[in-house]
């Protein structure tokens, strides 16, 4: 840049930085605000650059500065923004008034535009963020996060911005922003604005599209404005199909025939056609088998590339040396590559970097490999000529990836389970191999292929461990060959000794072995071949631990993200589990064996084999090992989960608990101490994670045994304290599956042995918190606090740090309103409360804090004061402060009085949810309607009603201030004179898209249009009774229907009439709320009656909301069927939804059907009570009916509205 490099400021201005602060990102690649700005690029390179972009080259920032030259000077149209522009723009636009870090997600298709979508973004917003692509590893969190805050710091204290960081690994999202909220809370630095933005753009496969596509308005419980993702996919919409063929047209006129080239334009302007891939491909249809020339051969190395190693390509030094030996030395590569060169881009990213080369796009990239298969050039032979050709000698690190790439990465896909529905699944082998495998001429030569690739590249690599453990997955999984498959696992080990994933291979080969072996195998060969197995499975996790030891650097903050690798342990347990049900299946007496019932000598002549004798010392160990490995996943996975993946898989407990039931067995030992805890052992309580585990685990009657059985053994004479807190925890489950408690004699006898030995295990201390803590209300502490927490982390340090080191904390309880024991709340409520599922399994995500919003998760919870001063939290009790540790970090951006719920971790009390006392609707109490303007301060306003074709519009006009609606209660404020008018439309239509599957309507359904002026609020009339309950703002949402498509938005406010909302734009709006399980909505209604006298007397009675549109259409039809209306009074207090309800008469001759009716919202309108009275006119008298409601279980009803039918109504 010929200027200084310059960064904006978050008051709009720009500050200019030095060369070395620019250069000193060794992990980002910054745009700066003045990027180009003052240089003179030369037009002849400026069109290269844009035709290369067209014809299908990666975009670089000097594709975004160019196009917004040509449009100021009036020579072109604007780069073309596809669908998702306008909104992910919006989405970050939004996240600047949110937290200190905030991510959203751009999930794409292959070759659909995504990376480009992104920049555009990120080069258009340069001026407004400190804009940065992640370049370099992921795997240095510390240092990503340290250049994070650097340049969101960089230039003036005084002058920080907001930096927006696009990176594509979705799995250190989290973790990277716990690190830079740390890092910004080391430097001490006061933060006014959010410090980063992190913009994941995530390639996916089709199958993962679709689904989240599909799923993605049905996740969403809270549907907000604020989105989590956006989806680009391989289709184009009408508006964006017109802008690409004005474009085209655009390109026509300014390159001429060249842009029939531009393949990467083309293909999405004709909307990802396969017509014009074949026509694009249509040179590759006459290739012969023999006699290829070598650029033949090269175009068949590039498409090879392109089709299976996104994001690949060759330099172009590589592509000339090849070539050179057809002496053509004096040509350059475009030339020698005719006449495939319309379908091969070179490019340069940079002026440093080398020139590359790769396929115009991957979908040519693909038809072409797979016109060539067909051709007779199979992708096993073009695999091989490309590893012999272009991995001689040095390979480039670049290359290297995409070769593992190609052949050893494994793809995620979609599949439709019966029981789970949608899953993700690891295929077994990368896409290359697995279409080697099934395309070629048959499967059996298709697997000799596949072999021979992997050998070629496992020679070719020879100190590189991916191949050879590919090929001895290969040959267990393919040909069952396990003696070929133990030899190349055993070479992959030589190459990388250290790595436990390397040496999981070898177990694995073991283990299936064991699992196909045959039923004929004699138990000296099945116990061979298990040892073998469980061998290879303890060296795994020796060096699993040694790995994950080294994940920790100097002062203990994560340096590298490396989670510890359990696999070893699992595998053990599979092989354990295998081996059993092998030897019971040959003789039940191994049963016996196995679970220490008898020994082995003494049962050694009954098993016909006096050889077994050499397998004694595995045989008596082996239950030990079991019940060792299975509690220590039992502590992994009830005190923590996974922060790399989304959670830990739902096979790994199930195939644990089988594994270790096996062993425990059934027989019961002689010893009443021992029987009890036999009896634990077999309902997996009998350690404090097993008593914590029982809501997801046990039945009431198992939980009010195990809680008998702790006390058996605590009444003994050899009792440790181990019992009494496995008893005081087991009480506590009790209670929160809303049983009695045992006994009330636990907690004094558990306090009388305070205070506790630091070195005692973190479940004490936990326990010592939960008791000690302060009851609701309670200001002074009668215990020191401080000293318990420093206890708990002293001792968490000690027992779990290191195993937990790359994992997130569960919650185990949580503090609830109430005395003794009846106040925590165990973590799975809550989870059933928020999944509305009981046999859902337990994969909440307590990270983000979502299921706080859940009005009735927080009706279960204490809200507790505290102050955030220095990005630090501290509970507030009177005039003392306990220092917390919070759940999420961002949420310590701005100091202040906050509210917060208290959680229960295994290394102590944690903050969730945490908001400003002044901040979020759910946290106000009830001033909340307090605040709400009376009646008498809005001035009502009668509309001019006009009625066409059926349809009423309402218009209103009115100078600066405060107005109602007569008609509709809808409620205005403006500053100046203002016009609008409104109709009321119908719920129908939309109750059946995604987006509203979760709510119900709340309210009439407006369609608002401002004519003239400007509305600074607008209140939208409601009828749900919210009696004086401010946490059910959180559930209400208001419809926003346009042209872009349909949301839910969050509300300003709620009143118990109306909802909020601040300089809204208009279209169809309307209140929803959320429907929940256990939460009783009661609405504000109207009874309407219509009669008819024929012969007889007929009235049609109805129960509906306040919602005029409906009552026209009632109105309508009852009209058309020759009824009138008799106005009544309607119930004064509200109504319950779905509750049913009966109406009777005082006429004994009256028959009224049907006999009740459910009030539900989507029938008010077509669900009617007909009374007929069969007498004369002349006999009528007054009539009396009674509504009345129906109690749950129907025995008793109450009557909620009366009303008197006089001769003058008729």
């Amino acid at each position: 840049m010929a200027n200084r490099p310059a960064l904006p400021t978050s008051e709009g201005g720009e500050v200019y930085v030095t060369s070395k602060t620019s250069d000193s990102f060794s992990f980002l690649d910054v745009l700066h605000a003045n990027q180009f700005k003052g240089e003179f690029v030369e037009p002849q390179h400026a069109e290269q650059v844009e035709e290369n972009f067209y014809r299908g080259a990666p975009p670089n920032w000097l594709n975004f500065y160019i196009s917004e030259q040509a449009v100021s000077d009036g020579t072109a149209t604007p780069f073309i923004k596809r669908d998702g522009y306008e909104t992910l723009k919006e989405q970050i636009h939004l996240r600047r008034k949110g937290p200190g870090t905030s991510t959203i997600k751009l999930f794409h298709q292959q070759g659909c535009g995504g990376t480009t979508l992104a920049m555009q973004v990120l080069w258009d917003l340069r001026k407004t963020f400190r804009c940065a692509v992640l370049t370099g590893s992921t795997l240095d969190i510390t240092k990503v996060a340290q250049d994070v805050v650097s340049l969101f710091t960089a230039g003036s204290h005084g002058l920080q911005n907001t930096v927006l960081l696009l990176l594509n690994d979705e799995f250190i999202l989290e973790i990277l922003q716990d690190r830079i909220m740390e890092e910004i809370a080391e430097q001490d630095i006061d933060i006014d604005v959010p410090v980063v933005i992190l913009l994941n753009c995530v390639r996916s496969s089709d199958g993962i599209i679709h689904q989240k596509e599909h799923f993605y308005e049905l996740r969403q419980k809270f549907k907000r404005k604020m989105r989590k993702s956006i989806i680009l996919k391989k289709s184009l919409s009408a508006r964006e199909q017109a802008d690409f063929d004005m474009k085209k047209e655009e390109l026509g006129r300014r390159f001429g025939d060249r842009c029939k080239q531009f393949h990467g334009f083309n293909i999405l302007q004709s909307n990802f056609s396969q017509a014009y891939i074949r026509k694009a491909c249509a040179t590759f249809e006459h290739i012969k088998r023999t006699n290829k020339p070598l650029k033949t051969q090269l175009a068949a190395f590039l498409c090879l590339l392109n089709a299976y190693a996104p994001g690949s390509y060759l330099l172009e030094s590589q592509c000339l040396d090849f070539l050179r030996h057809e002496d053509e030395d004096d040509f350059t590569l475009e030339d020698q590559m005719q006449p495939f060169s319309h379908m091969i881009i070179t490019f340069q990213q940079d002026g440093r970097s080398e020139k590359k080369v790769c396929m115009a796009h991957n979908m040519i990239a693909q038809y072409c490999t797979e016109l060539l298969a067909n051709a007779g050039v199979t992708r096993s032979d073009t695999t091989r000529n490309f590893l012999n050709s272009f991995c001689r000698g040095y390979v480039p690190p670049c290359l290297l990836g995409f070769i593992k790439d190609m052949l050893t990465k494994r793809e995620i896909t979609v599949i439709e389970d019966p029981t789970d529905g949608i899953k993700e699944k690891k295929e077994k082998f990368s896409r290359l191999i697995q279409d080697i495998t099934k395309r070629d001429d048959d499967k059996k030569e298709g697997k000799h292929q596949s072999l021979s690739v992997l050998k070629v590249a496992s020679k070719k690599f020879d100190d590189n461990p991916l191949f050879p453990q590919t090929l001895a997955r290969f040959y267990y999984i393919e040909l069952e060959d396990y003696n070929e498959a133990e030899i190349w696992a055993k070479k992959a080990k030589q190459r990388a000794p250290w790595s436990s994933y390397v040496a999981d291979t070898l177990g694995q080969v073991h283990k299936n072995h064991l699992k196909n072996l045959k039923v004929s195998a004699k138990p000296r060969e099945i116990l061979q071949l298990a040892q073998k197995g469980m061998e290879a499975f303890e060296d795994e996790e020796r060096l699993a631990e040694n790995e994950h030891m080294k994940g920790k650097q100097g002062d203990g903050n994560i340096k590298v993200l490396r989670a510890l690798n359990t696999r070893g342990q699992f595998c053990y347990l599979e092989v354990c589990s295998l081996l059993y049900d092998h030897l019971i299946r040959h003789d039940e007496l191994w049963k016996q064996v196995l679970t220490k019932t008898v020994s082995l000598d003494s049962v050694r002549k009954s098993l016909r084999d006096e050889k077994l004798f050499r397998f004694k010392e595995l045989i008596n160990s082996l239950r030990d090992l079991v019940e060792k490995r299975f509690e220590f996943f039992d502590n992994f996975l009830t005190y923590s989960y996974s922060v790399v993946k989304k959670e830990d898989p739902a096979y790994i407990s199930r195939k644990t608990i089988e594994c270790y039931k096996k062993y425990v067995g059934d027989a019961e030992p002689n010893d009443q101490l021992q029987k009890a805890f036999h009896k634990l052992k077999q309902k997996l309580a009998v350690t404090s994670p097993g008593v914590l585990s029982c809501l997801e685990r046990c039945t009431r009657s198992d939980t009010k045994d195990i809680a008998v059985r702790w006390k058996e053994i605590c009444q003994h004479k050899y009792s440790t304290r181990h019992a009494l807190l496995n008893y005081i925890l087991a009480n506590i489950m009790l209670i929160n599956m809303k049983e009695t408690p045992s006994s009330s004699d636990y907690q004094s006898s558990f306090t009388e042995k305070m205070p506790l030995a630091p070195e005692m295990q973190p479940e004490f201390h936990m326990l010592a918190l939960l008791l000690c803590w302060p009851t609701d209300g309670e200001d002074k502490l009668t215990f020191d606090l401080h000293h318990l927490i420093k206890n708990i982390l002293q001792s968490y340090e000690q027992e779990y740090k290191s195993l937990f080191q790359s994992r997130y904390l569960r919650p185990l309880f949580f503090l609830g309103p109430g005395q003794g024991l009846n106040r925590f709340v165990h973590r799975r409520n809550l989870e059933i409360l928020w999944t509305q599922d009981a046999l859902k399994a337990s994969n909440t995500n307590w990270r983000n804090d979502d299921i706080f919003r859940d009005p009735t998760v927080q009706g279960k919870l204490l809200r507790v004061k505290g102050v955030v001063r220095n990005y630090r939290l501290y509970a507030t009790f009177g005039g003392t402060e306990i220092k917390l540790d919070v759940n999420r970090k961002d949420s310590l951006w701005k100091s202040g009085h906050v509210f917060f719920y208290l959680g229960f971790t295994i290394s102590g009390p944690v903050a969730y949810s945490v908001h400003r006392r002044t901040e979020e609707p759910s946290e106000r109490p009830l001033e909340a309607f307090a605040n709400e303007k009376d009646s008498s301060q809005w001035t009502k306003q009668k509309p001019e009603v006009q009625i066409k074709d059926k349809v009423h519009t309402y218009s209103l006009q009115s100078e600066s201030g405060n107005y109602e609606c007569s008609e509709s209660a809808l409620r205005w404020v403006c500053k100046e004179t203002v016009s609008f008018r409104y109709q009321f439309s119908s719920w129908e239509r939309f109750m059946r898209k995604p987006v509203c599957m979760d709510y119900i309507p709340a309210g009439p359904l407006m369609d608002i249009k401002v004519t003239d002026g400007k509305l600074e609020e607008v209140r939208l009339p409601h009828w749900i009774c919210t009696g004086e309950n401010a946490a059910m703002s959180d559930i209400f949402r208001v419809l926003h229907v346009d042209s872009s498509g349909d949301y839910l938005e969050q509300v300003s406010e709620m009143t118990s009439s109306h909802v909020k909302l601040n300089q809204p734009d208009f279209s169809l709006r309307g209140a929803m709320i959320l429907k929940k399980l256990g939460l009783y909505l009661k609405v504000f209604a109207d009874v309407l009656i219509y009669m008819q006298i024929t012969s007889g007397l007929t009235l049609h009675v109805y129960l509906v909301p306040h919602d005029l549109l409906i009552q026209q259409e009632v109105e309508k039809k009852e009209k058309s069927d020759g009824f009138r209306k008799i106005r009544k009074t309607s119930p004064i207090d509200p109504v319950q939804l779905e509750r049913y309800f009966h109406l009777s008469t005082d006429w004994d001759t009256a028959e009224i059907c049907p006999e009740k009716q459910q009030f539900m919202l989507e029938r008010s309108d077509t669900n009617f009570f007909e009374v007929v009275i069969g007498n004369v006119k002349s006999d009528f008298g007054n009539l009396k009916l009674k509504l009345e409601v129906e109690h749950r279980g129907g025995k008793e009803k109450d009557t909620i509205w009366t009303c008197t039918i006089g001769t003058d109504d008729y």
